[in-house]
């Protein structure tokens, strides 16, 4: 049971969540609160609070009390009637887009039902909110403008972005998205318009991690596009002018970088999103040592298909380290991948990461990556140039390497073709397929096509979502190997702790985490993860193994250590159940 806040002073409310000056949080369910903003909401203004407003939820009392008698319909319905009125209605549009625009409108018009949607009906509308369809919303995200989400950074702010952070009505914000729209998804440059994926990710942070709302900072930094149709887009809520680039662009994205931490403190979450890969690695190298930063694109990807592997060494009856892995991209996800695979298996083998390296093959545009190609090679590339003849072609390379494993992560649609399944499927018994690109145009193969070309034998999973496959009898349940599994629990994980650095140890121990979380029933059906309908369960594990080892690495703020470290991740959750109101 949660406790009354005693005072206004109180440096954090329920296990390490932000300020909670007025009790929101610390009130159990049946306590009232008072419905805070700048002053006490009531009547008019208070219906248009989305933070604060219940539509007809609102009891006899609280129209009495708070003048809302005459500005809502005489009936008073409870949240679980509203939510249902609202799944139906969502389910009757014809396409997805109008149901994010539609859940777009719920979240600024209502936030608590909002996230009793999204946690009540994850698997039916996560696809929605993100993951794919985030992706046709931000290449529209100009037409379909209402209302302003997040702060906008452009090149118009150069020194002044700390009085732009100062502008945001929240002062005590623990994580933050921030992208500069350069590569969003598999879309590429969409500059401004790429708003949309902090968005969507905050409300998975929420929905998922159970990090408040309130907390929750998006950022989009516009520095132009190259994107010739956004530039001559009548539309367009960005830039209107060509991508900055070199020093310009570095001093702009240090000079927020620092601004955050002088006006949030040491412990905010900056997790950078869709960054084209050379600036990825750069800022990533660049920040890590000195603030609190987290690359979702290579650390999310790498931890959450880290648990993949991990999982499937029950399918396949053999340890990571007796694997050989062949990945079709060397980019900023295939790379990141590649490395925490690396650290896993030297820790396994107790041997050095250089070593483990040598089990990993990577195939990018030019073809396999070898030592003959080094001198012409990107730095972040170079780690994983093997001593092999040269070979152009992904069918070739699986046949020279006959790799146990083989990822997909360079957004080519359809790359893994019928004869590409089929020799990966003549070298193993059991072939284990991750179809990682997304949406789902991107992705290298269907489910389909997988379980059909391997003839059932394949393990399988994939970035998209694709529905069950009937193959001779058999039902096979493809899993989403998707970043919303990890970065909300890791968040937590952080927060609850304190965490000022993230180091990469712990995102072996969410990937153990994640891994942990698959039962007999979801491998009997071919799965590798766990059923997302369980996600606050899993999140909640996910953070207490990255806070306990924030502990260990002596990088947790947050003391003394919490005894039951899960029981403080579950009781730290974000609520959506509403509040009675004085």
């Amino acid at each position: 049971m949660e406790k009354n806040v005693k005072n206004s002073d109180m440096k954090s409310s329920v296990n390490g969540g932000v300020v909670d000056v007025y009790g929101e949080d610390s009130a159990t369910i049946e306590h009232s609160i008072t419905p805070w903003s700048l002053s006490v909401s009531s009547g008019y203004s208070l219906l248009r609070d989305p933070r604060y407003n219940k539509g007809l939820a609102f009891s006899e009392k609280e129209r009495d009390t708070h003048y809302l008698r005459g500005l809502l319909p005489p009936a008073v319905v409870d949240q679980n009637l509203q939510e249902k009125r609202l799944i139906n209605n969502i389910r009757q549009y014809q396409y997805p887009l109008q149901k994010y625009m539609a859940l777009t409108e719920l979240q600024e018009r209502n936030e608590r039902l909002f996230y009793k949607l999204l946690i009540d009906h994850v698997e039916e509308l996560l696809p929605i909110v993100y993951t794919p369809t985030v992706g046709e919303a931000c290449q529209k995200y100009g037409s379909i403008f209402r209302r302003p989400q997040g702060l906008f950074i452009s090149l118009k702010e150069r020194g002044k972005i700390l009085d732009v952070l100062k502008n945001w009505p929240e002062r005590n914000i623990q994580v933050i998205v921030v992208t500069d729209g350069e590569r969003i998804l598999g879309l590429g440059d969409l500059g401004c318009q790429g708003m949309g994926i902090p968005v969507g990710k905050l409300a998975l942070y929420t929905a998922l991690g159970g990090v408040r709302p309130s907390a929750c900072l998006p950022v989009t930094i516009d520095v132009g596009t190259n994107n010739e149709k956004l530039l001559n887009d009548e539309f367009y809520i960005g830039l209107k002018q060509k991508r900055a680039t070199g020093q310009e662009y570095r001093d702009l994205l240090h000079e927020f970088m620092s601004a955050v931490k002088q006006n949030y403190g040491e412990n905010v979450l900056i997790q950078f999103e869709d960054f084209a890969n050379h600036h990825a690695f750069e800022l990533l190298a660049k920040y890590r040592d000195s603030h609190l930063v987290f690359n979702d694109d290579i650390q999310g990807t790498a931890a959450v298909v880290l648990a993949g592997l991990v999982s499937a060494q029950k399918l396949t009856n053999s340890p990571l380290a007796e694997h050989t892995f062949l990945f079709l991209g060397a980019g900023e996800a295939g790379t990141g991948i590649a490395e925490l695979i690396a650290l896993y298996i030297s820790k396994q083998m107790n041997a050095s990461v250089e070593e483990s390296r040598k089990k990993i093959w990577l195939v990018d545009s030019k073809g396999l990556i070898v030592n003959s190609r080094k001198e012409s090679l990107q730095a972040f590339k170079k780690p994983w140039a093997h001593e092999h003849e040269p070979d152009n072609d992904l069918l070739g390379a699986i046949k020279a390497i006959k790799p146990n494993v083989l990822i997909g992560s360079a957004g080519i649609g359809r790359s893994f073709t019928k004869e590409v399944i089929e020799a990966m499927s003549s070298i193993n018994e059991r072939p284990l397929i991750m179809a990682l690109s997304n949406p789902t145009t991107q992705s290298e193969c269907t489910a389909e096509e997988a379980y059909t070309w391997s003839k059932g034998r394949a393990i399988f999973a994939s970035g998209s979502p694709f529905d069950p496959v009937e193959y001779e009898g058999s039902v096979f349940v493809s899993t989403q190997a998707n970043n919303a599994y990890i970065f909300p629990g890791f968040g937590l994980g952080l927060v609850i702790s304190g965490a000022v650095r993230v180091h990469d140890d712990m995102l072996l121990a969410a990937a153990d985490a994640l891994a942990g979380q698959v039962s007999k029933e979801n491998y009997e059906k071919g799965m590798i993860y766990p059923s997302f309908s369980s996600i606050r369960k899993i999140s909640a594990h996910i953070a207490a193994n990255v806070a306990t080892k924030a502990y260990e690495l002596g990088l947790a703020g947050r003391l003394p250590r919490p005894k039951e470290i899960v029981k403080c991740a579950e009781s730290s959750m974000y609520s959506p159940t509403y509040r009675i109101y004085r």
